[in-house]
């Protein structure tokens, strides 16, 4: 017996966008989930899964677009992993944003809210990023897989992006909005010259071929960084591609590649070689200046970093006097951003290599009152740390996606500090880590900032004040 053909839902009326930046219907007593549709669109809906309390599902066919929708503007909308939202217009994403900050922070976190600031929206919508990483694949996604047999090898190669939710799936990607030039023309020179060299593409499933990734980054002073990722140390393939690569371009301030022998594409644990340029390029935020390394964290989305970080120096709002935490400090951009207006800050992460960016940047902009610190937060946040670098007066949290520890909340709420500044790009965690801090503590202020338009993310500032003064 065949698998049973799921059930395809006619004229949906979309009703508006929920979590995860997917739409939301109901239909028959269920809520259905679909992506890439607008409240008010109506529209054909095939199921793809079907549960007790939900149902998700995909259009096959808008009978009736809203009059909020607007057309996609990159060719490669709805098979693409990012930019999801294209269709709603921007407005529109951020009353969606605005909606899951007061929504997570009260239902998830149950906390009593003060009015919260309308979301910060970027002034570039596209071309915002600055840093990209694409991935070549040796067998490139295809929406007709009948297509493959008429394709050469070479035209069977490709390098972007991973389709959402399959890691050996890659789009061949013409023109990407996300970054400014000359990243993709990069990207496409490099693609170009390797077919041409017969320079074989990386097979993620096989773990084959020798071209496997290309990270850009640029920065507001005009500078570029490239780093090219192969799978084998063969200068014979690699200095070529690389001399071609310095010759074409010469705006490439910062010139390195990787040797990734290994299964995943993550190079956190992996020797960087500088081919020519300098090792760094330099980001500028006021008169602070921040030296990027090809693994240095850095806010993608630079114009609004400076916008995110302004935001908890205003929640801040220091005297001179304080001590300051900042943990899961990152390459200390908050830290050093704030430093001139406190008697101190101690930064800590977890993340060696970080530190150590944190330590030169620290020493390249003459800031002395400043220490950072390496290790896991919930070991390196204890009591004799606490008394040998001050009781903190306020703490800022930056924490990964997942949020914090409990035990870190815990340690943090013992410590007491007047303020509590909670910089997160998950409120839905956020919201659960402020539940366990917030006995002593009331939330005085909420500022969203949008820092990835088209996509459902965003970062959220929240400022707890201590109750018992």
């Amino acid at each position: 017996m065949g698998r049973k053909t799921k059930e395809l839902l006619e004229n949906v009326v979309i009703e508006k966008v929920a979590a995860e930046g997917k739409s939301i219907a109901h239909v028959n007593g269920k809520v259905l989930f679909v992506p890439f549709s607008v409240p008010g669109d109506i529209v054909n809906v095939q199921l793809r899964s079907k549960r007790k309390g939900y149902m998700e599902g995909y259009v096959t066919e808008v009978i009736k677009p809203s009059p909020l929708r607007t057309d996609p503007f990159c060719s490669h909308f709805g098979v693409c992993g990012g930019c999801k939202w294209q269709m709603l217009p921007y407005s529109e994403q951020l009353k969606s944003k605005q909606s899951q900050v007061e929504d997570q922070l009260s239902r998830i976190g149950h906390l009593e809210l003060p009015f919260i600031q309308n979301i910060m929206g970027s002034d570039k919508t596209k071309y915002y990023r600055n840093k990209l990483e694409f991935t070549f694949s040796s067998r490139r996604w295809l929406e007709n897989i009948d297509e493959l047999e008429k394709l050469t090898e070479k035209d069977k190669m490709g390098a972007g992006f991973h389709i959402s939710g399959m890691y050996d799936k890659v789009l061949d990607i013409n023109t990407c909005y996300l970054q400014r030039e000359p990243s993709n023309s990069i990207r496409l020179f490099v693609k170009e010259y390797s077919l041409d060299n017969d320079i074989d593409f990386y097979d993620i499933k096989n773990h084959t071929g020798f071209l496997r990734n290309l990270i850009v980054r640029t920065s507001t002073t005009g500078e570029v960084m490239v780093i090219v990722v192969i799978s084998q140390s063969k200068p014979e393939i690699y200095t070529p591609l690389l001399n071609a690569l310095k010759e074409q371009f010469p705006v490439i301030s910062s010139l390195n590649w990787i040797v990734n022998d290994k299964k995943n594409d993550s190079i956190s644990d992996l020797d960087v070689y500088n081919y020519s340029g300098k090792p760094y390029m330099n980001e500028l935020m006021e008169d602070l200046t921040f030296r990027i390394g090809p693994k240095t964290f850095y806010q993608t989305n630079s114009e609004q970093a400076y916008r995110l970080y302004s935001v908890v120096r205003d929640f801040a709002a220091l005297t001179d006097n304080e001590v300051l935490y900042d943990l899961y400090t990152g390459a200390g951009t908050i830290a050093l951003f704030l430093s001139r207006y406190c008697k101190s800050v101690v930064g800590i992460e977890y993340v060696e290599e970080a530190v150590e960016d944190a330590r030169k940047n620290a020493l390249l902009n003459g800031i002395e009152n400043v220490s950072f610190h390496a290790g896991d937060m919930k070991d390196v946040l204890n009591s004799d740390f606490i008394e040998q670098h001050g009781r903190p007066d306020v703490i800022v949290l930056d924490p990964p996606r997942a949020g914090i520890h409990a035990d870190v909340a815990e340690v943090i709420s013992k410590t007491s500090p007047a303020k509590i500044i909670y910089v997160s790009c998950n409120p839905a965690s956020q919201a659960r880590d402020i539940a366990l801090m917030i006995d002593n503590y009331k939330v005085s202020r909420v500022q969203p900032v949008d820092m990835f338009p088209h996509t459902h993310h965003l970062e959220n500032v929240v400022l707890m004040e201590r109750i018992n003064n």
